[in-house]
């Protein structure tokens, strides 16, 4: 995906709940990557980041499972109340037609 200069980063605090939200029901690393817009080089801190703090957890049958625990969820929750209040930082930004 290619970021033109009117492109905005988001911030790691909308990836990170973004990836909590995905991983609920559970979600392998491919499903994280396509759903967060994300690639397989820069998800892998946040899975990191994610399971050492013990807001994800895995598990393994043909392929690692993440899913977010409740303490992850407590967190999600505190998140999507910040965004509520705020939704003008987290809007999505619309394309740009020229």
């Amino acid at each position: 995906m290619w970021m033109g200069e009117n492109a905005v980063k988001r911030s790691k605090d909308a990836i990170i709940s973004q990836v909590l939200d995905i991983c609920v029901n559970g979600a392998s690393k491919t499903k994280i990557v396509y759903q967060a817009n994300l690639n397989f080089r820069t998800v892998i801190p946040y899975i990191d980041l994610l399971t050492k703090n013990e807001l994800l957890e895995t598990s393994r049958n043909s392929i690692i499972i993440y899913k977010t625990t409740p303490k992850g969820a407590r967190l999600l929750k505190e998140f999507k109340c910040i965004q509520n209040l705020l939704p003008e930082i987290y809007e999505q930004p619309q394309e740009i037609k020229e």
